[in-house]
């Protein structure tokens, strides 16, 4: 029997090591830290052996095979000493792709991923294919398997993390959204190296399969250009998305979604519903069944005639740029967190004569407060979402928008970035 050692007990690592049990694999689960309860329980219920607070180095390195969490970088100890052995780390995402034959789409991006597998998922669906949802989105790959659905097609959000580590996995049709400055740290700073990590999408289409680009993003096309891509390639642009939605008749599609970018996305979306053989009919049907995700420029409430907004998942610059283009009116802005070396100059010009006032919430205000105190009127601090609320209640007025994207991480004063959303929405609906 194969052993298999999977690094990580959250929900990838436990979704591999339930797929390898059922596949007759002796499997290991090994956490650094505390594996959570509700994947902890499984690992109990299915016997599946386990550590934790630390690693078992001599057992892990004599495995078959060793899967690696996304979320465990190559720097750590164990990482590292097992490269230094010659041994090959996969990510569960690679694991999970030796037992499925059914065909694959597999979206990328810095942002805008969750939405755009959503709503493709949304779409295939209303055609009745038989269809999945997984990777960095809800579902790991592997736990969508040992579901024995027989899933006729997967939709898997994949980040950089998770295709660091893929070697024979292969999709049939791959799309990269935009590539901008996010999870830097991880790529020695490098944003080349972290496209590189997301054109890895590219490298893995299938023979057949179909590549989706934005025409507009600057990294992603000069890969392209570096690249021969023998696959039907479909450019979508980002600055003009309108182009790619016209119905065969000539009509645009219509959508519920805010924002030009979220209008890319649809593109790429209905690319694919029709890549799929789905009617225009279906597919506008579709596209006005689908609602936003939660914490995604989530329109929470009406108060006084004022649009309340959540967009809590707008952690990076070019994320709250999206959001702040999306919204055509005055606006007060709640934004603020744990910085991740945010250049913030990239905001001003949209941000000046938009935006009447900023509420900065969060421990460190400072570098908010510095960076529009010449062109926001009014700013304000506070560390509870509670006041932040109360604070832009008072100040909004009619038609005005009540916008929450913070730029930043949450944990300064929140669990994540869900947390921090959702006491917005607490709040809002208080004073509604």
């Amino acid at each position: 029997m194969k052993t298999v050692s999977i690094i990580g007990g959250g929900e990838s690592g436990v979704g591999a090591a339930l797929l390898a049990q059922q596949n007759d694999y002796r499997v290991f689960v090994s956490d650094f830290g505390i594996i959570p309860d509700k994947y902890k329980s499984e690992l109990i219920k299915y016997n599946i052996p386990f550590e934790e607070e630390g690693h078992d180095f001599e057992r892990i390195e004599a495995s078959d095979v060793i899967i690696k969490s996304p979320g465990i970088s190559d720097t750590v100890p164990l990482v590292k000493y097992l490269i230094s052995k010659n041994h090959k780390c996969i990510s569960e995402i690679e694991f999970a792709s030796w037992f499925y034959t059914g065909k694959i789409i597999g979206v990328t991006g810095s942002n805008g991923k969750s939405t755009t597998v959503s709503l493709i998922y949304h779409l295939l669906k209303e055609a009745d294919i038989n269809v999945g949802l997984g990777g960095n989105i809800g579902y790991a790959f592997s736990r969508l398997l040992i579901e024995l659905k027989n899933y006729e097609c997967l939709v898997l959000e994949l980040s950089s993390f998770q295709l660091d580590d893929v070697y024979r996995f292969r999709s049939d049709t791959s799309v990269i959204l935009n590539v901008t400055a996010d999870h830097l740290d991880r790529y020695n700073f490098d944003i080349n190296s972290y496209a590189r990590a997301k054109w890895r999408l590219v490298e893995c289409v299938s023979e057949e399969g179909m590549v989706i680009l934005n025409s507009d993003d600057v990294l992603t096309q000069a890969l392209s250009s570096e690249t021969l891509i023998e696959n039907e390639v479909i450019l979508i642009s980002g600055e003009n998305p309108e182009d790619s939605l016209l119905k065969d008749n000539g009509d645009l599609f219509e959508v519920n979604l805010i924002g030009k970018h979220n209008l890319f996305n649809t593109a790429v979306g209905v690319a694919i519903a029709r890549d799929y053989g789905i009617s225009d009919n279906v597919i506008q049907s579709g596209l006005l069944s689908f609602e936003a995700l939660e914490h995604r420029l989530e329109k929470v409430a009406t108060v006084n005639d004022v649009i309340y907004i959540n967009d809590s998942k707008a952690t990076n610059i070019d994320a709250v740029k999206y959001a702040l283009s999306a919204v055509k009116s005055n606006l007060i802005w709640i934004a603020g967190g744990t910085d991740k070396g945010n250049d913030y100059s990239e905001l001003i010009d949209i941000v000046e004569g938009k935006v009447k006032m900023l509420i900065c919430l969060a421990v460190d205000c400072e570098k908010l407060k510095s960076s529009f105190g010449e062109v926001v009127p009014h700013i304000m601090e506070t560390q509870s979402m509670e006041e932040a609320v109360r604070l832009a209640y008072e100040n909004a007025t009619e038609n005005e928008v009540v916008l929450l994207s913070p730029a930043c991480a949450s944990f300064d004063l929140f669990d994540n970035y869900m947390h921090r959303g959702d006491e917005f929405k607490k709040e809002v609906f208080k004073i509604k």
